[in-house]
């Protein structure tokens, strides 16, 4: 049996607890044996993160330990996989740039705060996006500084109506990466856990739990 961890906390605003429980349950019917964790104490434990197959953080903001930061990369780099979504993942830790490294982006700006947008997709061969179209999304578009070496599954375009500057300017919003042995996948998408509601959101994390799993 496959063994899961879910580590939630940091700003409440994003939902945490609520957003992972949308997840849980979805593991847990693959067949995933699943712990739920609100410290991240648990990344320190070296032994019990390299046994994972894959980790879910959902920590927005906040402060690190060394320790934990180390648990957490190392596990990765062995092989556990790690799945995140919006600032639970990339929006966590802003002093800690090998953590970022390893995530592949970080969240800088969402112009407009609660917006209508689109969301492209960009491989739709790729497994994650099979049969899943263009769809619309009211909620944070995510501005992120983003590692050229993700591979990229969808984007966003920003119009420039609350930053006329960036207007024209694409950006990721699902990728997937490497860490070592490790997969990683994050979407920009999840701002609170309602909007896991959309269809698609929600279709796209839990495929994208399952390709980062080890």
């Amino acid at each position: 049996m496959k063994k899961a961890l879910f580590v939630w906390g940091g700003w409440d605003g994003h939902e945490p607890r609520q957003s992972v429980e949308v997840f849980v349950p979805i593991l847990q019917a693959e067949g995933y044996q699943v712990e739920v964790s609100d410290t991240l104490d648990s990344f320190a434990d070296s032994e019990k993160m390299r046994s994972l197959d894959l980790v879910v953080p959902c920590w927005t903001m906040g402060a690190i330990t060394p320790e934990q930061e180390r648990g957490l990369l190392d596990a990765i780099y062995n092989g556990t996989g790690i799945a995140g979504w919006h600032g639970g993942m990339c929006d966590a830790f802003r002093g800690n740039t090998n953590y970022q490294w390893m995530t592949g982006g970080q969240w800088v700006a969402h112009p407009g705060n609660i917006r209508a947008y689109t969301v492209n997709i960009t491989k739709p061969d790729d497994p994650v996006m099979s049969g899943i179209s263009d769809f619309q999304m009211n909620s944070e578009q995510y501005y992120l500084h983003v590692d050229p070496s993700n591979e990229v599954l969808a984007t966003t375009t920003f119009d420039g109506t609350d930053a006329p500057w960036i207007a024209g300017c694409v950006m990721p919003v699902v990728w997937k990466r490497t860490w070592g042995r490790g997969r990683v996948f994050y979407s920009s998408l999840g701002h609170v856990a309602k909007d896991f509601d959309v269809y698609e959101a929600r279709e796209i994390m839990r495929r994208g739990l399952l390709w980062a799993s080890r």
